[in-house]
């Protein structure tokens, strides 16, 4: 697994949603994978999980494009997730890099930690 060397520059949060036609597939979702991987984006934390038509409904429905839209999305999706521990302790360490990849866990890490990310 090859390491990543960072830019100085700040890393800002982006949730990627993956709709449920690319999961079917398994050579979709890997081309997916593969695209967000290969525009050198950083996976910090990967999560999978089946919606009720309601519950997709009113995510969309709150949707905005907007910071406190995302903050909001990233908590939806992830409810341990500190955005503000993120942004205090773990974005300065992966932009400065180096950093690794996990196929296993699906994540990017620091490289040297030997830490394949959140439990």
């Amino acid at each position: 697994m090859a390491s990543i060397l960072r830019s100085p520059q700040a890393l800002q949060l982006t949730l990627a949603l993956i709709k449920p036609d690319a999961v079917a597939h398994p050579l979709i979702l890997e081309a997916v994978h593969q695209q967000i991987l290969s525009n050198k984006f950083l996976i910090v934390r990967m999560r999978e999980l089946l919606w009720r038509k309601e519950d997709c409904q009113s995510f969309y429905r709150e949707h905005e494009d907007s910071v406190v839209s995302a903050s909001r999305e990233i908590a939806a999706f992830f409810p341990d997730f500190s955005e503000q521990r993120w942004y205090e302790e773990e974005e300065p360490q992966l932009r400065c890099g180096p950093v690794c990849y996990s196929p296993e866990g699906g994540v990017h890490y620091v490289a040297g930690t030997g830490d394949l990310g959140p439990a």
